[in-house]
């Protein structure tokens, strides 16, 4: 298999549509061997700003010397720029690797349950962070939080930017809607960050952290 047949492959997935739920991801995960179990984890969720915020945080992290790992989508000229290993796109010849590891995995799904573009990927990513031994991931929410592939990761702490109109037909037609799905990457205990403001999902997510006995800090713009 070229590259160029990697990348077509990869892309005919999206036939498969976008779809939300977390048990194609997990079980593809599980039958590449759960690789996002040897990895610490940045989860970033939000409307606006996710992809900024990841690639701020990747290089304070790299700054200090950690080996870290950059998911975010979608990419602006190169499939490689969704999987980053110290800024470093991942290479062609892995894209191919990862590819052709992945392929007789996607035969154990029932045609009317394949696994979408974005899961497939995101497996991909996580086996080649635990491969490259990154010591960090900064990982970018593709749609939503709740029921996004990344969502099957508990992180060292949840982020969500902020809360705007988006999506509507998959993430709720109002802003209290969308915060709950935004918000449903946090998990129990793990601290939570948020630019969220008031009467525009703040409550939403703060009400969702205390459920989830997840600290919340919030962070003013002033």
């Amino acid at each position: 298999m070229t590259y160029a047949e990697a990348i077509q492959f990869l892309y005919d997935l999206r036939l498969f549509g976008a779809k939300f739920g977390l048990e194609n991801t997990l079980k593809l995960a599980a039958l590449a061997g759960n690789p996002q179990e040897r990895l610490r984890f940045i989860h970033v969720a939000g409307t606006n700003g996710k992809g900024s915020v990841c690639a701020m945080l990747e290089s304070i992290y790299r700054a200090t010397g950690l080996r870290t790992g950059l998911f975010t989508s979608p990419h602006l000229v190169s499939f490689a720029e969704r999987i980053q290993v110290n800024r470093q796109l991942i290479p062609q010849d892995d894209v191919v690797r990862l590819v052709e590891d992945v392929r007789p995995l996607l035969q154990r799904f029932p045609s009317d349950r394949h696994p979408t573009f974005f899961e497939v990927v995101t497996v991909m990513a996580f086996r080649y962070f635990a491969e490259q031994r990154c010591e960090l991931v900064l990982l970018e929410t593709g749609l939503g939080g709740r029921l996004d592939a990344t969502n099957i990761v508990t992180p060292l702490a949840s982020v969500i930017t902020n809360i705007g109109f988006e999506h509507q037909q998959w993430v709720g037609d109002t802003l209290d809607k969308i915060a709950a799905e935004k918000a449903g990457i946090i998990k129990h205990g793990v601290p939570v960050v948020t630019a969220a403001r008031p009467g525009e999902g703040l409550e939403v997510i703060a009400a969702i952290a205390q459920q989830q006995a997840a600290p919340l800090s919030v962070v003013d713009e002033g």
